[in-house]
């Protein structure tokens, strides 16, 4: 009895943090979704499909697209950690690809809203190299620019996981198909990747759901519509004070992220099955 409630005293603060700052606005939120004038309804939501339709599927296709570019980026920095025979590039890769982790979704942001504009820091050394005509140069803030700041920012978090998961692979089945003639990537494709896929998966519904979450990124990149269903959260409640929409607005967003979780969980299932 003792050993339980010490147990209990030593979790308690984690537990009322979380009840505080987590569920507790997590329930406001659901609940005020529903609340209309005359009571409860689903007048919110309504409205939120009805002006904003466009921008759930924009924010689906953009994470989703995300996604996909931060697992493929994530294996192959993984792979070459792993599976790479220069040992000079092996640590060079080892001590850049983690900076952007340590990075502000905000700064992220600024960064790229002055490097992918149209007289940005990339067009300019493009042009100063003679790759480009300055004319011809082209402003990346737009869908874009969302994905390239969702991906460089998301990278090096899902590259850890896995990284770290490959390292602790035995290397007796690496070794032997190099020794039986597979290339890297056979190895990296066949061998590697399937018994990792778990953590690549963890890694990559978090950086989902993260980037679900983050709004800096499209106010400061994609200014024009559609966006982002966070901008519309924050436009609802800065420009009209309607919390009813920008609720419905984020139980929709919460029930996107909650799907990718149930995908991996019926993965899980099946697997141990």
């Amino acid at each position: 009895m003792t050993t339980r409630l010490t147990g209990l005293l030593l979790v308690l603060p984690a537990l009322a943090m979380v009840l505080l700052f987590f569920i507790l606005p997590l329930s406001a939120s659901v609940i005020g979704a529903f609340e209309v004038e005359t009571g409860f309804g689903l007048a919110n939501f309504v409205k939120a499909f009805d002006f904003y339709s466009q921008d759930m599927l924009f924010t689906l296709v953009i994470v989703c697209l995300s996604t996909v570019l931060i697992g493929l980026l994530a294996i192959a920095i993984g792979g070459y950690l792993t599976l790479g025979e220069n040992p000079r590039a092996v640590a060079i890769l080892r001590n850049l690809y983690r900076w952007p982790m340590f990075i502000p979704f905000i700064v992220v942001g600024q960064v790229m809203r002055t490097f992918l504009a149209k007289n940005g820091l990339m067009n300019s050394t493009l042009a100063a190299s003679g790759l480009i005509d300055p004319a011809q140069a082209v402003s990346l803030l737009d869908w874009r620019g969302i994905v390239i700041a969702f991906v460089w920012k998301q990278t090096p978090f899902v590259a850890l996981l896995v990284a770290g998961s490959m390292a602790s692979l035995d290397r007796g089945t690496i070794e032997a198909a190099r020794n039986l003639g597979a290339s890297r990537l056979r190895i990296l494709v066949e061998i590697v990747v399937p018994q990792v896929a778990r953590t690549i998966m963890v890694g990559l519904i978090l950086s989902f759901v993260t980037m679900m979450s983050v709004l800096s990124v499209p106010l400061m990149i994609n200014a024009q519509s559609p966006t982002m269903l966070t901008a519309d959260i924050a436009f609802r409640i800065n420009a009209y004070g309607d919390y009813g929409t920008a609720n419905a607005l984020g139980t929709i967003s919460l029930v996107m992220s909650a799907a990718a979780a149930l995908i991996y969980l019926r993965m899980t299932l099946r697997e141990r099955s």
